[in-house]
């Protein structure tokens, strides 16, 4: 297999596996598959990032879903 094809593989393999966050965090069902509602969340969610609550919001964010994929 040649480099680009593995290359194209995994990131495609990394967009599904995004793709499945967006579905198991249930956003697909609580904003109707509303992709622009989804998309606007992940730009504010970008924006807390950047902003001087930025550190806050990650270790907020990181410890909710460290607890949300130990209980799967």
């Amino acid at each position: 297999m040649r480099k680009w094809q593995v290359e194209r593989r995994k990131r495609t393999r990394h967009l599904i596996e995004l793709g499945g966050l967006i579905i198991k965090a249930g956003l697909v069902e609580l904003t109707g598959d509303d992709r622009a509602m989804i998309y606007g969340a992940l730009l504010w969610m970008a924006g807390k990032l950047t902003s001087d609550q930025g550190e806050q919001a990650r270790v907020l964010w990181v410890s909710k879903g460290k607890r949300a994929f130990g209980q799967d």
